[in-house]
């Protein structure tokens, strides 16, 4: 069971309104689901809309007095079974920050993973696939819409989840995510450990990439421990990843622990990271950043940023702790 951050999420959604939307098939599946998580997202303060498309025949009846006694704080819209559902949602007219589409699937990358969020240049590119994500539609040409109505800031972002026990609660509480975001405008920030909140995200997003492979275990008793070394990101004030500070010597500094939450992967959250990271070191007087990592994903993004593929003599110890790791220097 992923682990809920419910106070750190809520103040970006408090006051917000949440447009949700679900086809009838799928709504019949997973009423009850959806309806709970509905009602989760009413206790948190967050104002929502419920669309769907269920026919007005009478095996549904049950369903419309379920949803108007359960919902009585959602404004729920019924679209006509004979009207084009996805039109009708992303030209439904009231003013909303997200628009949550619940479907079967959430896309899927070429590599056959979940893809956890993307802009809408990539979304417009269409490398992935959906299955029956949205029926027999021609696909591209929704995610074309969505991506019209973010970048004219008509909508600021959308989700597209599988249906499904706490899908929507864990997608916007958890650092994990269940779904796909489209989404562009992010206020991106990068500071150092403030709250223990903080701390407790951080040691989560370590945890988790530890476990894929490319990390050290760092416990939360360490980076409470060492809490002044550690950096984060955060995405509209949520802690989204992180680096650790690892002085040398004088001049030498090591950029460690480097961590994205996965909900936030390719929305060039690396790139925020190690860019900030140069800038505070350079400000603090260090002249030389190392950093050790087989994670091929960041080889690029290192070069990309000046630093050399290289170990010097100088930092022979430290490279002996690390055999086999490769090592990326840059002099600032």
């Amino acid at each position: 069971m992923p682990k809920l951050y419910i106070k750190e999420y809520q103040k970006a959604l408090v006051g917000k309104t949440l447009l949700i939307a679900c086809r009838e098939g799928i709504l019949r599946d997973h009423f009850s689901h959806i309806v709970e998580d509905i009602r989760f997202l009413d206790r948190q303060g967050v104002h929502t809309i419920f669309l769907h498309n269920l026919s007005n025949r009478f095996a549904n009846q049950k369903h419309f007095t379920r949803l108007a006694f359960k919902l009585f704080n959602t404004r729920v819209v019924r679209i006509p079974s004979d009207r084009d559902f996805y039109e009708c949602v992303l030209n439904y007219p009231a003013r909303v920050s997200k628009i949550i589409f619940l479907e079967r699937k959430y896309l899927i990358g070429p590599n056959g993973l979940r893809i956890n969020s993307l802009s809408t240049q990539k979304a417009r590119q269409g490398n992935f696939t959906y299955g029956d994500l949205i029926g027999n539609l021609n696909f591209k040409r929704v995610i074309d819409q969505v991506c019209q109505k973010i970048e004219s800031n008509e909508i600021e972002r959308v989700h597209i989840l599988p249906a499904g026990k706490h899908t929507i609660k864990h997608e916007l509480f958890t650092i994990e995510g269940t779904g796909t975001l489209i989404a562009n405008n992010f206020v991106e920030t990068f500071e150092p450990l403030r709250t223990d909140e903080d701390l407790q995200m951080v040691s989560h997003i370590l945890t988790i990439c530890h476990k894929e492979g490319y990390l050290k275990l760092r416990s939360k008793q360490y980076v409470d421990a060492h809490r002044q070394n550690f950096f984060a990101a955060k995405i509209d004030g949520i802690i989204v990843g992180c680096t650790e500070k690892l002085p040398i010597d004088e001049n030498t500094v090591e950029l460690g622990a480097l961590a994205i939450s996965t909900k936030f992967r390719n929305q060039q959250i690396g790139l925020l990271l190690i860019r900030s990271f140069i800038e505070e070191m350079e400000k603090q007087g260090y002249k030389t950043i190392i950093s050790l990592t087989n994670n091929p994903k960041l080889k690029d993004l290192y070069l990309s940023l000046g630093f050399e593929e290289k170990s010097p003599a100088a930092y022979r110890r430290r490279q002996e702790q690390s055999p086999g790791v490769t090592m990326y220097h840059r002099s600032l």
